[in-house]
């Protein structure tokens, strides 16, 4: 039986990360270096079968991002069938970076400042 997709919105997932919770991104490599969420974790979906039980969201089941929300949701599936409470962020790094939630890009890690 597959496991149910818990959605949630940018909004909640920052309250949810303010409370506590873990945000793990499963793009790849070259996608993290051009954009991620400070509070992100990198766990590329290449990787998430290996590294499956690092991604433990303590007290709050761990938020999962990708892209822009499909990669992510397969991941969310697949943690809950494997017992690893899970959400997924709608809309990905998309949603993220429209939301105004801030952002590091580029592979120093350094934000750019738009002028």
């Amino acid at each position: 039986m597959p496991a149910e997709i818990v959605d949630i919105d940018v909004a909640e997932a920052r309250r949810r990360i303010d409370a506590g919770a873990r945000l793990f991104d499963v793009r790849e490599q070259g996608e993290w270096d051009e954009v991620h969420a400070p509070e992100a974790t990198l766990v590329p979906m290449s990787e998430v079968v290996a590294r499956w039980k690092e991604i433990d969201g303590g007290d709050e089941p761990a938020i999962i991002v990708c892209h822009s929300g499909g990669r992510s949701a397969r991941v969310v599936a697949a943690l809950e069938q494997s017992g690893v409470p899970a959400v997924n962020l709608v809309g990905g790094m998309v949603a993220w970076e429209q939301s105004g939630a801030p952002v590091v890009r580029d592979a120093q890690g350094e934000p750019r400042h738009e002028h």
